[in-house]
């Protein structure tokens, strides 16, 4: 899948892009899938389904669509194409340990003014853990800057977590940005590619994606993985994590199993 520049590459840059991942083909499949999973609100219940840069509320239209492990709703997904390809490139840019981790989908509505803020992956996670993981972000349509493609800060994995906040300041919010004026994107690059391209970029990468200005639906199927987790050397704390009481949490909470 990958050259040796490429991997030395994204070890140098935190992020690579390709012009081809998957096939026309898988594209389709792909696309289907993802269509039907969005259509039919899939994991609604259970807080899988939510708007990721709104207060994901009932009775408004979401500003950014995102189902958390589509696969769980979709097994087929774990038997594509997609995976496959996903897993080579774990195993050549992390070593032959790095396994599957998870996928999720961003559906960024045609002619939707919302942008997925400036963040890191890891901002997200448990801060009591260190981690060596990527992800590999596909698009299922042509990406361009106007329609929301990815923008990478070159060589922004070599720090540490920066302050983040949920979104506009908003605890409602499930998503995150980074706090105002605490990070320099003046060198960020944009990443155009095709259908069936893909990003791949490391945990920390800070990276953004515009608003979609476009009359189609830019849809991003996105999966992680890693090698075995491991305690962090030094202790951190994410108070972010903790400021957010979103409806989404709520959801899944109440579906989530009670021990008896």
């Amino acid at each position: 899948m990958l050259t040796t520049d490429d991997v030395v590459r994204y070890h140098d840059q935190g992020f690579l892009a390709l012009e081809s991942f998957i096939s026309a083909e898988e594209v389709e499949r792909m696309r289907t899938i993802y269509d039907r999973l969005f259509a039919e609100r899939a994991g609604r219940s259970a807080g899988d389904q939510f708007d990721l840069a709104g207060a994901d509320d009932e009775e408004s239209e979401a500003n950014l669509p995102q189902i958390l492990n589509p696969s769980q709703y979709a097994p087929e997904l774990l038997r594509s194409e997609t995976l496959d390809r996903a897993k080579e490139v774990l195993a050549e840019l992390l070593g032959p340990e790095a396994t599957f981790g998870g996928d999720h989908a961003i559906n960024k509505p045609p002619r939707n003014g919302v942008e997925t803020p400036w963040h890191q992956d890891e901002a997200y996670w448990n801060p009591a853990v260190s981690y060596h993981a990527l992800s590999i972000w596909i698009p299922l349509q042509e990406a361009t800057v106007d329609n929301g493609c990815m923008h990478f800060v070159p060589g922004s994995h070599r720090g540490e977590v920066v302050p983040h906040r949920p979104i506009g300041g908003d605890p409602r919010v499930h998503g995150l940005e980074v706090e105002p004026g605490s990070v320099d994107v003046s060198t960020a690059v944009a990443c155009p590619i095709p259908a069936g391209g893909a990003t791949i970029h490391a945990s920390r990468t800070l990276h953004y994606t515009s608003p979609n200005r476009s009359a189609d639906h830019r849809r991003a199927y996105i999966i992680s993985g890693g090698t075995p987790e491991e305690q962090a050397a030094t202790p951190r704390d994410f108070p972010w994590q903790a400021a957010r009481h979103t409806a989404r949490e709520e959801r899944a909470n109440t579906a989530r199993p009670t021990d008896t």
